[in-house]
C-alpha cells in the first residue's frame, strides 16, 4: 500500500459482469486482513451492456472520505471493449496499476503504468460463470488483481468468494480466481 496508507481502486465493466460485487468482495477481503475500506458503486440508467463503474477504497484506517475515485491507484477493466467508450486511465496515478481482461497485452498509451492482463473470459467460460450467454468475469479478475497488487492475499479473496456462494457455485468462482491468480501476466513494454 502507498504512503499515507490509502489504496484507491476504480473498476471498469459492463452491466452484468459483476463490477459492483468484485469491488465489494474486494473490501471484504481487504477486512479480512485488518484493512479498512469502501466499495462505493456508481449507478445511473444502466443495463446489461452498458458501461458500469465502482470504486473500493482501502486503509491501514478508518475512512473519512465516502466520494468517487478519480485519481486511482489502480484500475480493473473487466471488458476490454469499455476501453474504447470511456476512457478508463483517466486520472490514474503515475506509476500505477492497471488489470484488463484481456487474452493479449492492452496497449495503454501515454501513460507509466504497470499492466497486468488475464484472459478471466476465457476461465469463466471453462468453468460455466456464464448467465444469460454472458462470461462472469468479476471473480477471476479478482484473483489477477491481487495478483497484480499484492495487497490483499488470494486466500482471502477465496474465502470471501466462497462466503457469498456457497456450494458448487462459490467452488468454481474461487476456482476461477484462483486460476486467473496464476495465469495473470504483466504486459513488458
Amino acid at each position: 500500500m502507498k504512503v499515507g496508507g490509502v489504496l484507491e481502486v476504480r473498476f471498469h465493466g459492463r452491466g452484468g459482469q459483476g463490477v459492483v460485487t468484485a469491488a465489494q468482495l474486494l473490501v471484504e477481503a481487504a477486512a479480512l486482513e485488518g484493512l479498512w475500506g469502501q466499495a462505493i458503486p456508481l449507478f445511473g440508467a444502466e443495463r446489461r451492456g452498458a458501461p458500469v463503474v465502482a470504486f473500493a477504497r482501502l486503509s491501514r484506517r478508518p475512512l473519512p472520505l465516502h466520494s468517487s475515485v478519480k485519481e486511482p491507484d489502480a484500475v480493473v477493466v473487466l471488458d476490454p471493449y469499455v476501453m474504447r467508450l470511456v476512457d478508463v486511465l483517466e486520472g490514474l496515478r503515475e506509476g500505477g496499476v492497471v488489470v484488463v481482461n484481456s487474452v493479449s497485452p492492452p496497449r495503454v498509451e501515454g501513460r507509466r503504468a504497470r499492466v497486468f492482463y488475464v484472459d478471466a473470459t476465457r476461465i469463466a467460460r471453462e468453468l460455466g460463470l456464464v448467465v444469460a450467454g454472458w462470461p462472469v468475469v468479476n471473480t477471476a479478475v479478482l484473483g489477477a488483481l491481487a495478483r497484480a497488487l499484492g495487497v490483499v492475499s488470494i486466500e482471502s479473496v477465496v474465502k470471501v468468494i466462497r462466503s457469498h456462494w456457497p456450494g458448487s457455485l462459490g467452488e468454481a468462482n474461487a476456482k476461477a480466481a484462483l486460476r486467473a491468480y496464476e495465469e495473470t501476466a504483466e504486459a513488458r513494454g
